[in-house]
């Protein structure tokens, strides 16, 4: 058992705690407050002078499947060969041995969400991780967790170079169509199937992928920067009554009076960079700020390796900087992460019966540069200490 005491503690789900204390038993958060009953025998961390925040999660990146410092071998994100790939699973290209997942524990994020790349039209399901371990399958928030769709220049630049489509937004939007009927249909058929056996259709892997989709039990994910691709997400997900997130959303300030009529969430990022390519010619951090101000639920993201994960409070602070307001920031890489994707019920906020995945800190990460991590605790666990 372990006792946090004397530190600000941002639960994340009301009010700041001055001076509170966190009681975590087996793993799970047990008591918050003011003052908890803890036994003598409690550990005790005396957080005085510091921020006692939920852990940081990161609600799109790609940590495990593209590895630090490593070339072609660490390189496990896109089957850059066929356009519809919705089979392929993060959790079996993921290598929790990568040194970012140290890096990522370092800056206190406690929880990824990790997945395919933007090279196929739907590249495959993402999955929820906690940040410390040896094995995968034992870091598992959420699996899947949403299904990786994408628009604009990636699989069109991927297939243009093979001649093969899809090479314009058209095809891209086609193929997507087109993989959506099928598995409407292929679900259809399970479903007559169960009063007729012989109206069973023959098991199609692609399409088993895509029944939580279709259920609606996990979203699209939808990698779009430019305005006109945000709206072809859109448009999609609503033909087929599916859910959506819009992810980069690069754009999405310029359109926020019609994204605000939507009420979809946006995981916004990255925006620490340069402008690498045409669709990045809008990227500012201001569009936290916009998008927030409509009342548009927001995350921010790193899409790490692009930005190493253990930035993603800094990149929060620049969005502070840019006018978003700073406890809209906390939100927007703790709890609004875990909600927009999901995982809300495990991890997010300190509240009793969640999953003690917290992060003390010197200094607040989201207005000095000084700051450091003083501890990273993950299912109850020290992971990280600073001493």
């Amino acid at each position: 058992m372990i006792l946090i005491k004397n530190g600000l503690v941002k639960t994340m789900a009301g009010a700041n705690i001055e001076n509170g204390q966190v009681l975590i038993e087996d793993g799970k958060i047990k008591e918050v407050g003011k003052e908890v009953s803890a036994p003598e025998s409690a550990e005790i961390i005396d957080a005085k002078g510091c921020i006692v925040s939920p852990g940081f999660i990161d609600a799109h990146c790609h940590i495990g499947m593209w590895e630090e410092g490593i070339g072609f071998e660490g390189e496990d994100g896109n089957e850059a060969v066929d356009p519809v790939t919705p089979q392929l699973r993060a959790i079996d290209a993921i290598n929790p041995m990568c040194v970012a997942f140290e890096e990522a524990r370092e800056g206190g994020v406690t929880t990824a969400v990790t997945g395919p790349g933007s090279a196929n039209v739907v590249g495959g399901q993402f999955i929820a991780i906690k940040t410390f371990g040896k094995r995968v399958d034992n870091m598992v928030v959420k699996d899947p967790v949403a299904m990786k769709i994408a628009f604009g220049e990636n699989p069109k630049r991927v297939y243009d170079e093979q001649q093969k489509s899809p090479m314009t937004r058209m095809a891209t939007a086609a193929i997507l169509r087109e993989t959506l009927f099928n598995a409407k249909k292929y679900l259809e058929q399970l479903e007559e199937a169960k009063k007729d056996p012989e109206k069973k259709p023959d098991f199609d892997m692609k399409m088993e992928a895509m029944i939580p989709v279709m259920k609606k039990e996990i979203p699209l994910k939808a990698h779009a920067h430019r305005a006109d691709d945000i709206f072809t997400a859109i448009r999609i997900a609503k033909e087929f009554d599916l859910d959506v997130t819009l992810d980069h959303c690069t754009e999405g300030h310029l359109i926020v009076d019609e994204l605000a009529k939507e009420g979809k969430c946006a995981i916004i990022g990255p925006s620490l960079g340069g402008k690498s390519k045409y669709e990045l010619k809008n990227l500012t951090f201001e569009t936290p700020k916009v998008l927030n101000e409509a009342g548009i639920k927001i995350a921010i993201m790193t899409d790490s390796s692009v930005i190493p994960l253990q930035y993603l409070s800094l990149c929060a602070g620049l969005a502070v900087k840019s006018g978003l307001d700073e406890e809209e920031a906390w939100k927007a890489i703790t709890i609004n992460p875990a909600q927009i994707t999901g995982i809300d019920d495990r991890v997010g906020s300190i509240e009793v019966g969640k999953d003690a995945d917290i992060v003390i800190l010197k200094g607040n990460p989201l207005r000095d540069i000084d700051y450091r991590t003083v501890m990273t605790i993950i299912d109850g666990k020290i992971v990280y200490q600073n001493s």
